[in-house]
């Protein structure tokens, strides 16, 4: 068995645990206090700013004086998704020095918290998105996407949920999302009246993220919400998620976005 009393640990997290722990937390501190928006938006002079520090539920030292030291996990699962949580800079500090005043029970509540509050919050947005908030994620798929290829049949989304190992978890994220279905469809006809090739290129928008993805070994519920970050432009403003979502899911149910 991989243990950590046998070596020293690494920080090293697969893409995997990553696209989890930012898309559920919205890219927000998850401290309940905070929230914060922990990527700052591109500027006329620099690219994305990422201010997010990602902190150890159970704690990464070895030393059995560690307050949230548990020496049976591997290194693997030390740097899993489940035992991490996302902070700001100020607060990942404060945990990482406090370890008694903030015990594993208490990050955990924290985390748990901080994802049931972001769904809360794209359950209050979705309803509210219109031609403008998915212009503008429409035309992110869409730049740099291949030339568009033959229309397929689609699958049902109940066999491409399976296929793709997708969750109950998500089953939530994808109700939430198809519930501006005729919307975002309305959307969708609407550009397509000036431009016909636009419903396809939107497609292999998704569909070239989508297999660059599986390619790094990105899957089930990881690679919806890789998608999902991809589509809100790595944003952490919700009216750009909630569009972002819409479109992800309107694709979901209407095209062969999701097929391995």
């Amino acid at each position: 068995m991989e243990n950590m009393r046998n070596q020293s640990p690494v920080r090293s997290y697969k893409d995997r645990d990553l696209k989890l722990l930012w898309g559920l937390a919205a890219a927000r501190c998850s401290h309940p206090n905070c929230r914060k928006p922990l990527i700052k938006e591109v500027t006329d002079s620099d690219p994305h700013a990422v201010l997010g520090r990602i902190a150890h539920i159970n704690d990464f030292s070895t030393s059995p004086d560690s307050p949230r030291s548990d020496p049976s996990l591997t290194v693997t699962e030390l740097n899993a998704y489940e035992n991490l949580i996302l902070l700001c800079g100020d607060h990942h500090d404060e945990i990482d020095k406090q370890k008694r005043t903030f015990p594993r029970e208490k990050l955990l509540g924290w985390k748990h918290e901080h994802e049931a509050w972001v769904f809360s919050r794209l359950q209050q947005v979705v309803p509210t998105i219109g031609f403008a908030e998915l212009e503008v994620v429409c035309q992110g798929i869409i730049g740099g996407s291949s030339p568009p290829s033959e229309p397929a049949v689609p699958t049902p989304p109940a066999e491409k949920m399976r296929k793709n190992a997708l969750t109950e978890k998500l089953r939530l994220r994808l109700t939430l999302g198809l519930s501006v279905f005729s919307e975002v469809e309305h959307f969708v006809q609407s550009v397509a009246r000036l431009n016909p090739h636009f419903p396809e290129q939107l497609k292999v928008g998704f569909v070239d993220r989508y297999n660059e993805f599986l390619q790094r070994g990105v899957q089930g519920d990881a690679l919806f919400e890789a998608l999902h970050d991809f589509a809100s432009s790595s944003s952490s403003n919700f009216e750009r998620q909630a569009a972002g979502l819409g479109v992800l899911c309107y694709l979901f149910q209407k095209c062969e976005v999701f097929e391995p």
